[in-house]
């Protein structure tokens, strides 16, 4: 998962018509850890569909306060620079529900790109 590092990253990401993922995390988050050793299988299956990119919010605290990221782990779908879906709260996430999520942020991405 490509690491975000600055804004301009940030808007570089979310601008393009693939569907990309930003997962926003910190090194401190214990439910952000928690995601970590399944992340990487969960990315490989979906590589063919979507884009995930990582955003630490202490690293680009500017981007998540101006994407209203209040609780993370949290996963919010863009394509075009539009927001698409988010799943955000500040409850621990399954693999289960993640990959309920992108499922769901696929469905919403083939259903504007048509």
């Amino acid at each position: 998962m490509d690491k975000i590092s600055s804004a301009a990253d940030f808007q570089a990401a979310v601008q393009t018509p693939r569907l990309t993922i930003a997962v926003f995390k910190a090194d401190w988050c214990s439910d952000c850890k928690y995601i970590d050793p399944f992340m990487p299988e969960v990315e490989q299956k979906y590589a063919d569909r979507l884009t995930l990119v990582e955003v630490d919010v202490d690293a680009v605290g500017d981007v998540s306060q101006e994407q209203n990221i209040l609780g993370i782990p949290s996963f919010v779908a863009y394509s075009e620079g539009r927001e698409l879906v988010r799943f955000v709260n500040k409850l621990r996430k399954s693999r289960e529900e993640i990959e309920n999520f992108l499922d769901r942020a696929l469905e919403v991405h083939l259903t504007i790109s048509k």
